[in-house]
């Protein structure tokens, strides 16, 4: 069985490194594409460092660009690869713009080359189709043979779409696999202390996504509850590139005078940040889950999630919307006041560490012609 898998993003790399890492116990080992989504040393090099996954086979280099840029420069880069490697399965990741761009490539030459397409974390939703995300999400699921789910609220997303239960397996939250592997590490490193933190003391913020920081009026709003929270404990805001220069471009820079700026971490020291927090406030889908999987309250900067699993069955809930300064500091303060669980106690099924086993397993059930 040969697999090639893509990885563009940051959200991308903790989940293909248990994959790849399995692949090569199983004796199949993958062939890595990068596509290079995340250009920034910060964002990429030393993830793949943190996680020791391998250099990639394939580095398309694509760089920054609109959607429809980006996703066009994929596309264009990935199709010779493909048709080089001639893989059995080509394994997408997530819900980045490589993501959709690979899986639609994989699609059309599925006849050509004998090749299928396998989408770990299939049947997330938000509902929100303002979110590029959503709709790289549910095209990707729809093009793709296997589509491979992290929680099991995932199937009655799909089958409501048509999908086959068939073309289903659930499998769990591979990123959680990545996250298990590096705490030893990443708690050694003593992040809370080398950063004048006490353990259990602080708050850690991150945010990325154009719906909270394109808006200068929402991100203004965002800035100004993360002081009311600073009043509170201190808070750890270790800042997004593409953050960075919207509150410059914004002029909103002094509304960073109360909080603890940092820059861009690695995956391990952000690990470590994370899980010795009281609070994580933040608009990543990533870290809803691995908030949830540590045990660590997240109160979450958006209007809708499509990780509702972590508010049902984990620590997570949605500030007020729209988002106030008074609607974030009591949501985080509900928060806080909520005990923190052991790590794993309160994860939905399949938040194991052994997701990357029971998705490989898939993979070669599946190439056998077995359901």
């Amino acid at each position: 069985m040969r697999t090639l898998v893509v990885a563009g993003a940051r959200p991308n790399f903790m989940k293909v490194a248990p994959i790849l890492a399995e692949l090569r116990r199983a004796g199949s080992p993958g062939v890595l594409v990068h596509t290079g989504q995340h250009y920034d040393a910060q964002m990429s090099d030393a993830f793949f460092r943190d996680l020791g996954i391998p250099a990639p086979d394939y580095h398309l280099g694509v760089g920054s660009g609109s959607h429809a840029q980006q996703t066009a420069r994929v596309m264009e880069a990935f199709e010779p690869v493909l048709v080089e490697a001639r893989p059995d399965w080509v394994l997408v990741v997530g819900d980045v713009n490589s993501t959709l761009a690979c899986a639609l490539v994989a699609s059309k030459l599925r006849e050509e080359l004998g090749c299928r397409v396998a989408h770990v974390e299939a049947g997330l939703r938000s509902g929100d189709w303002r979110m590029p995300e959503e709709v790289n999400r549910v095209l990707t699921d729809r093009l793709s043979d296997l589509l491979l789910t992290p929680s099991h609220d995932a199937l009655p997303n799909l089958a409501a779409e048509g999908i086959p239960s068939g073309r289903v397996s659930f499998v769990g939250n591979v990123m959680i696999d990545a996250l298990f592997a590096g705490l030893p590490d990443a708690r050694a490193l003593g992040m809370p202390a080398r950063l004048g933190l006490a353990a259990g003391g602080y708050a850690v913020v991150t945010l990325h996504r154009p719906s909270a920081v394109d808006n200068p009026e929402v991100l203004r709003e965002i800035l100004r509850g993360l002081g009311r929270v600073a009043e509170r404990m201190p808070v750890a805001f270790p800042v997004h590139p593409r953050t960075a220069q919207s509150i410059a471009a914004h002029g909103l820079d002094s509304l960073l005078e109360p909080l603890r700026v940092l820059e861009p971490l690695g995956y391990q020291e952000m690990a470590g940040l994370v899980d010795g927090a009281a609070v994580v406030l933040t608009d990543s889908g990533g870290l809803q889950e691995e908030t949830t999987a540590l045990g660590v309250p997240c109160v979450t900067l958006r209007e809708q999630t499509e990780r509702p699993v972590t508010i049902t069955e984990g620590t997570n809930r949605l500030a007020p919307w729209p988002l106030t300064p008074e609607g974030i500091l009591a949501s985080f303060q509900a928060a806080a006041a909520q005990p923190r669980a052991a790590p794993g106690s309160r994860s939905p099924e399949g938040w194991d560490g052994r997701a990357a086993e029971r998705i490989v397993s898939a993979l070669f059930a599946r190439t056998a012609g077995r359901p």
